[in-house]
């Protein structure tokens, strides 16, 4: 090649050059005029951080000219990040080329700010670029929006008015706890209705009216009654507002039940008032500290005998004795206490005194004082009638001879005089709150409860304190006043047991004159009987032998009625006693002796047992008498064996003689008829020989007392006195 076309060709390259620079250049002004006006800052980094190349965005986002910037490093900005944080970015740029990630940094003014970072590596080259954007305003109003909901939450939740929220056609969007109990409905259920379920009917088109205001308006209130999940109606006050989030409606909702009624009330209250102010039978007077009558109602004026307009314009204290020292301490007392009850008499104009209770309030109606009059001078005088004729009542009461309690409906005595106190044993105040069937006898309680009804004279059986029976006579008014009845009662125990013993006296009266005819009547024949029966035997001789034994029957059968005439014969006619000291365990002994032999044949055994025991005036045969009967009478009643238990002892009231068998025993209801004329529980008894030995003992001054039990026997205590007035051959006629 020629030089000439070496230097053109060289020429070439040169120009080619130069053109390839320009176009160079000019691209390189585009992308950097594009990286300047980039509103993210754009940096080209080292390896090590070192800053290479960056764009103004970065300069303003670092607040740093770009001749300061690219002696920094990007790791003096990211203190605040972790270092492992940091190393993982890293590590990641490296394997994939790329990371996102969102960071603070930290300027050298010391400010934070919040940075979205997009990582990108040139793999040729070995440099990053990070593009950089800040979001710290993005984070504050993020920050904001968390707090704002975080407390509208909280609101919501903790608030103690209902807040819904819902949409334009009323369905629940949203409620707090305090709505769902205010409505009684869980939330879960609420989602699946609307506000028209729980507005009655007639307010729908009210309801939707608010809605339309609430469009046009953005907010609206207005009260509703709404139906609660129990079926009951309650007033709320609302408070619409539009739009608070999504386009949803929210309502604040308040009950205002209560606080209507109480308004309402209120309201009815003070026409009550003044209703009952103006109506008032009661005097009603409203006055000042210093007695001056503000207001008085009509009532007042008809009591302190004055027109409504004159006494308005008087001094409450002109009606009274200002020297009087009650009035002093009563009107003392009303400005220390700032009330008072109490009575004072009062001096009308027309000279006529009335005594008035009265009830004053301090500062009562707007700072002043009320005061309620009664006339009670007609009820003072009522009273002292009253007490009077409870004067004469009690009097009367307490000095009855006859028994009287006062019971309620439910047979509670409340009440008693000294004489039913008596009959019943008890002092007043146990008898008090006690009930009158407790005192009754079981066997009498159902004609009791009958008799009730009736109220006429009745006897009964019942119960006294002590235990002790007795029969008395009831009547009884119901309502003397209401639920107040009064039941008369008098003790007839002492008239019963004289009665018994008249009529026991009249039947032995009757045995004894009977018993006089049939001795001298049967004796007569019984003598020839006896006589001709010793004439047939003595008359058959040697045949004798073989008719002995209708002989030995007969004779004994004469004996036996011989030994009941005798019987008869001590209540026929008076019999010669001569009294004289005796040892009533050596009376006995003899008589266990006696029949210890017959007992023996029965399987029967006699056990006996006898302390020392003082002598007493006593006839012994007759006692042995008495002995043998009640001893015979135990072994008769015990067919199969068995053994008598008999015991002498000192007692309170002189000797005890206790004879006990263990027999069938005898009813309770046939105890109280052993010892009547003829009574008897045996088949062939005739009743005499218990008849005699009660005569007996009472001839003795004592006593026999009968315990019996069905199926396991009967004892009979014989009490005799120690002491008596009956004296050594003394003659009972």
């Amino acid at each position: 090649m020629s030089f000439k076309e070496s230097m053109m060709e060289e020429s070439i390259f040169v120009q080619l050059s130069k053109q390839e620079k320009e176009a160079i250049d000019e691209r390189m002004s585009r992308y950097d005029f594009m990286l300047q006006q980039v509103t993210d800052a754009m940096i080209v980094v080292k390896d090590d951080g070192t800053f290479v190349e960056v764009n103004e965005a970065a300069c303003r986002l670092f607040r740093a000219p770009k001749e300061q910037l690219l002696r920094k490093k990007f790791q003096e900005y990211t203190y605040l990040v972790p270092e492992h944080i940091f190393q993982f970015q890293k590590q990641m740029l490296r394997k994939f080329g790329a990371y996102d990630d969102e960071l603070v940094i930290r300027l050298a003014d010391g400010e934070l700010k919040h940075v979205q970072l997009f990582m990108r590596r040139h793999q040729e080259q070995q440099f990053d670029l990070y593009m950089i954007r800040d979001i710290s305003s993005k984070k504050a109003l993020e920050r904001e929006r968390t707090i704002n909901e975080t407390l509208f939450k909280d609101l919501f939740n903790r608030a103690g008015d209902g807040i819904v929220i819902f949409d334009g056609q009323g369905r629940f969007i949203d409620a707090n706890p305090s709505f769902c109990a205010s409505v009684n409905v869980k939330r879960e259920e609420l989602f699946k209705l609307s506000m028209q379920t729980f507005i009655p009917i007639e307010y729908h088109d009210l309801f939707e009216q608010l809605l339309l205001t609430l469009k046009r308006n953005g907010t609206v209130s207005s009260e509703l009654p709404f139906i609660l999940g129990d079926g009951m109606q309650k007033l709320f006050e609302l408070t619409l507002t539009a739009n608070v989030h999504s386009g949803f409606f929210m309502a604040i909702m308040r009950n205002v039940t209560e606080k209507r009624n109480m308004e309402i009330n209120l309201q009815r209250s003070e026409e009550r008032f003044r209703a009952i102010f103006e109506q008032a039978h009661e005097a009603i007077i409203i006055c000042d500290d210093f007695g001056n009558i503000l207001r008085a109602n009509p009532a007042a004026s008809r009591t302190f005998e004055l027109p409504l307009h004159d006494l308005v314009h008087a001094n409450l204290l002109h009606f009274m004795d200002g020297k009087n020292k009650k009035v002093r301490d009563v009107l003392r007392q009303f400005f220390r206490d700032g009330q008072i009850r109490d009575e004072l008499t009062f001096y009308m104009p027309n000279g006529e005194t009335k005594q008035l209770e009265f009830t004053s309030k301090k500062g009562a109606i707007n700072g002043y004082h009320l005061t309620i009059f009664r006339n009670v001078s007609e009820r003072r005088k009522m009273e002292k009638q009253l007490r009077e004729q409870e004067q004469k009542f009690r009097s009367v009461f307490n000095h009855a001879m006859d028994g009287i309690v006062l019971i309620d409906d439910q047979q509670r005595i409340f009440d008693a005089n000294p004489a039913a106190c008596r009959i019943f044993s008890l002092q007043k105040e146990q008898l008090l709150e006690k009930c009158m069937h407790e005192f009754i006898g079981s066997n009498d309680l159902t004609k009791f409860q009958t008799w009730l009804n009736d109220g006429e004279e009745e006897e009964f059986c019942i119960i006294d304190g002590e235990g002790k029976k007795k029969i008395v006579e009831l009547s009884f008014k119901p309502n003397i006043i209401e639920h107040v009845g009064l039941m008369m009662m008098r003790d007839m125990t002492e008239k019963k047991e004289m009665e018994e013993q008249l009529r026991k006296s009249d039947t032995l009266n009757v045995v004894g004159q009977l018993a006089a005819g049939i001795a001298h009547e049967i004796r007569n024949p019984m003598t020839a009987l006896k006589g001709f029966i010793q004439l047939l035997q003595g008359s058959i001789g040697n045949d004798c032998e073989q008719y002995d034994m209708y002989f030995h029957v007969i004779m004994s059968e004469l004996k036996r009625i011989e030994s009941i005439i005798t019987e008869f014969l001590v209540l026929a006619k008076p019999q010669a006693i001569h009294y004289e000291r005796g040892d009533v365990a050596k009376i006995m002994q003899e008589t266990v002796d006696l029949l210890s032999v017959q007992a023996t044949m029965h399987n029967i055994q006699i056990e006996a047992t006898y302390e020392q025991v003082p002598l007493i005036y006593c006839e012994p045969k007759q006692l042995k008498q008495v002995f043998i009967n009640i001893l015979k009478n135990a072994i008769e009643v015990m067919p199969n064996g068995g053994t008598i238990t008999v015991s002498v002892s000192s007692v309170e009231e002189g000797i005890r003689i206790a004879i006990r068998d263990e027999g069938s025993g005898i009813p309770k209801e046939k105890i109280k008829k052993l010892g009547e004329p003829f009574y008897t529980t045996k088949e062939r008894g005739t009743g005499l020989g218990l008849m005699v030995s009660y005569k007996i003992i009472e001839e003795h001054h004592g006593r026999i007392d009968v315990e019996s039990e069905v199926g396991v026997g009967t004892t009979f205590y014989i009490t005799l006195p120690i002491t008596n007035d009956r004296q050594e051959s003394d003659v009972v006629q």
